[in-house]
């Protein structure tokens, strides 16, 4: 079992960012946003000592409890067809569990759920799929859109866009909306207009601490957008790239001006960035997998399906249970947890949002 110290930091991020399956939440910089998580990295090399495959763990204590939660968000990193890779880290990390008294191992893969392979392989290897709904129940989101950029000008991607989207976006442009990479003392403007719109769209929200935090951790791999009109900020996006992909991972905006279109213009410029980058992916992140019009985040499909990227489903989440008793205890006691959160968050926020 290799895990990575200080001293192959460097080694460790130039694989990430250079693997098709790299992707932001596996580096060592997403484990310092998760400030409350330990972070341990685990790697396999190749037979010319490079390496080759790695899980980049983050561990948590249950509170009141002696066990560890560990979760590898969107890992494995590694050829995912490869089943001794696979085997091997498995077992490395079964190995750093015992460390920690970690009562089971959590992973939702950046794989499509079309990949049979990859799943019976999973399961073959001791992992339970757990079920999360067509929504947002899981811990990351099981649907997303994905455009592809990859070799594209800007007036390429343009063009894949259905036409209702590029009218919005030259709305916002003929309304003098304007577009900026904001800086960090703006991060907290983007929080008051985020309280606003989880309290509009009925989720909660992250604290300026950890925006604060992200933005700080990330460095240049993080980007604030802001929308102004007539001088104020209508609202704002978080961005983040890494590697061949730019993510779009928060996005706020206010419930007044929604009528000049700020949030076409965002994601054009997130989507410009992608494009500068030499990307090969723009992700527009989570949607709902329930497609009928009648559901509440039918919304939120229409808009980013308006930019024509893929509908893409992942396999979601699955878990390598290492101890029965205190994995049904704590699943038991998040789901009570989770519901007097959300409760908590809308009796606070609730006149903040309407002194806006």
């Amino acid at each position: 079992m290799e895990r990575i110290t200080a001293d192959h930091i460097e080694e460790y991020e130039a694989f990430l960012a250079a693997h098709p399956k790299g992707h932001f939440m596996q580096s060592v910089k997403w484990g310092k946003v998760k400030t409350a998580w330990r972070q341990e990295i685990l790697v396999r090399r190749d037979a010319e000592g490079r390496i080759a495959g790695s899980l980049a763990l983050l561990i948590r204590k249950v509170p009141g409890m002696p066990w560890t939660m560990m979760y590898c968000p969107r890992g494995p990193v590694c050829d995912i067809h490869d089943r001794e890779m696979l085997a091997g880290l498995v077992a490395d990390a079964r190995e750093l569990a015992k460390v920690h008294h970690s009562y089971e191992l959590k992973i939702d893969p950046d794989v499509a759920v079309t990949d049979a392979a990859f799943v019976e392989a999973l399961r073959s290897l001791g992992f339970t799929q757990k079920q999360t709904g067509k929504n947002f129940e899981g811990i990351q989101p099981k649907f997303v859109f994905r455009l592809n950029v990859e070799g594209k000008t800007e007036d390429e991607v343009m063009a894949l866009f259905h036409s209702k989207t590029r009218y919005n976006i030259r709305v916002a442009i003929k309304n003098n909306v304007t577009v900026e990479i904001g800086g960090r003392e703006d991060l907290k403007k983007f929080y008051e207009i985020m309280l606003e719109t989880g309290m509009r769209d009925n989720f909660v929200t992250r604290s300026l601490t950890y925006f604060e935090t992200m933005y700080d951790a990330l460095g240049e791999n993080c980007r604030l957008y802001v929308a102004r009109y007539e001088g104020e900020i209508i609202a704002g996006t978080l961005a983040i790239w890494y590697g061949d992909k730019v993510w779009y991972l928060y996005g706020a905006s206010s419930n007044a001006h929604r009528n000049v279109m700020p949030n076409y213009l965002l994601q054009w410029a997130m989507i410009r960035w992608a494009i500068e980058k030499g990307c090969r992916i723009y992700d527009f992140r989570g949607v709902s997998g329930d497609l009928d019009e009648s559901n509440p985040l039918y919304g939120l499909y229409r808009f980013k399906k308006g930019f024509n990227g893929d509908f893409v489903e992942f396999v979601g989440e699955f878990d390598l249970i290492l101890n029965n008793f205190a994995y049904f205890a704590v699943e038991k006691g998040q789901k009570v947890y989770k519901k007097m959160i959300k409760t908590v968050y809308k009796i606070k926020n609730r006149d903040k949002a309407v002194r806006k």
